[in-house]
């Protein structure tokens, strides 16, 4: 008698197996291949529009500079392996582009550098100048990153190494159309850590390291990008992200994709087809959120995988990208431009969603259902850029080009306002607006 049980309960559970085998799976779940790439599509891109719950709050005109002889812009802050943020002796750190103020506010693109902040309480930032030689590090000027303090105290800084792809040991540089010469590398070198009564100091700097480098099957390289011309080439802004839900590693970045084929997919779904042409050249407009798994501790050795999301036919940059985890929710955000998107669509400078469930290779779909999740005002369309949501839901910028009440535009080059972002499954709500650089502490993603 209970040989003939267990086999009915053997049949019972193989009858159950089966039926939920033939549940669908949502496209929204990690329940994709290894190879598979999101897509942002024209059809999705069409829908973005500013409302109240998208419109980030208006710049104060009354800011002051955190740093007053450099202009300050893309900024990150110094976190733990887990994505949890630094504490040093009761500091906390961040990083940013600085550039003299000497130069032009156009110019500061090619003299940037990366400088350190440190601060008590997460509003009143000291700057510390910049905390690594420049004879040392890779590339004519530096671009932005991430930084991460490992288990050993040792400070891991990602960056971007730009170089004048003409130049001897890309140490020269040539201003004139030098945006179809900026190659750009990804970057790392190491540093110990202290606090004391005088701020937060980086010591024994290490070799700086190329770790990442575009493909060209992937990730478009400066020659290939070189045959179209389009804007600018982007292989940059690093990433370290440790997964909590696998704990494995990976160096998220800027890229765009190497194969400018529009697919009916980056288009939009066969009705949108029917109805809409292409403009010509919208294809080269082919930014994406590109991909590296870490394969040792140290970070220096990695493997490039196919792009988490692309955007040909939509946007041409998908800038600084980011990831925050809510339990089995990923959320990857990117920063773009009105002016980076392909013919035919356009958006405000803002930061970007995608929103995903159950792994960080998933089908991404776009926040709100276009992907905007905060954009600047339509009568002030480029008062702040470089956007960064924390995993607390802070999300801190830069003040860039606010106007006045007379229409008058200001530059900025200095922190702006934190606020807050209300997440809620695939939608989001921009919240409070909260001091000016603000940086609260916040645990690792959940």
């Amino acid at each position: 008698m209970r040989r003939l049980n267990l086999g009915k309960w053997a049949l019972y559970a193989t009858i159950l197996a089966s039926s939920f085998a033939a549940i669908p799976v949502s496209a929204n779940t990690a329940n994709v291949s290894d190879d598979f790439t999101a897509i942002w599509s024209r059809q999705q891109a069409e829908k973005v529009t500013l409302t109240k719950e998208t419109t980030a709050p208006e710049v104060n005109m009354n800011f002051d500079l955190v740093a007053p002889d450099q202009w300050v812009w893309d900024t990150w802050p110094l976190q733990n392996r887990d994505g949890s943020l630094t504490t040093i002796k009761g500091y906390r750190v961040a990083f940013a582009l600085v550039a003299p103020r000497t130069y032009g506010w156009g110019e500061r693109h090619t003299h940037a550098r990366i400088g350190m902040f440190y601060s008590k309480n997460g509003k009143d930032w000291t700057y510390a100048g910049i905390p690594y030689s420049i004879d040392k590090a890779l590339g004519h000027h530096q671009w932005a990153g991430t930084a991460m303090m490992d288990e050993n105290g040792k400070v891991n800084l990602f960056y971007t190494s730009v170089t004048d792809m003409n130049a001897n040991g890309g140490k020269e540089w040539n201003e004139d159309n030098w945006l179809q010469r900026a190659e750009q590398r990804i970057a790392t070198t190491t540093f110990d850590i202290n606090a004391d009564k005088d701020g937060v100091h980086l010591t024994n700097e290490g070799e700086h390291k190329i770790i990442l480098q575009a493909d060209g099957k992937y990730y478009e390289t400066i020659q290939q990008f070189q045959k179209h011309g389009n804007n600018i080439t982007a292989f940059r802004d690093p990433f370290f992200f440790q997964d909590p839900n696998t704990g494995k590693e990976y160096i998220i970045f800027e890229g765009q994709t190497a194969n400018t084929t529009l697919k009916p997919e980056n288009i939009g779904d066969e009705e949108y087809r029917k109805t809409h042409s292409v403009p010509d050249r919208a294809q080269y407009y082919n930014g994406n959120i590109g991909i590296a798994e870490v394969l040792d501790h140290d970070i220096t050795k990695l493997k490039l995988l196919p792009p988490l999301v692309e955007s040909i036919g939509t946007n041409h940059q998908m800038e600084r990208p980011h990831v925050v985890v809510n339990g089995d929710e990923y959320y990857l955000f990117t920063i773009s431009h009105t002016f980076t998107y392909a013919p035919g669509l356009t958006g405000p400078d803002g930061v970007y969603g995608f929103y995903g469930k159950g792994g960080l290779r998933a089908d991404y779909k776009p926040m709100n259902g276009s992907g905007l999740v905060i954009g600047n005002p339509s009568n002030n369309p480029y008062q702040a850029y470089s956007w960064l949501v924390l995993p607390n839901q802070q999300v801190i910028s830069f003040i860039n080009e606010p106007r006045d009440a007379n229409g008058n535009v200001h530059l900025g080059g200095t922190f702006n306002a934190t606020v807050k972002v209300n997440l809620n499954g695939d939608t989001s709500e921009v919240g409070k607006e909260e001091k000016t650089g603000e940086i609260k502490p916040f645990g690792a993603n959940r």
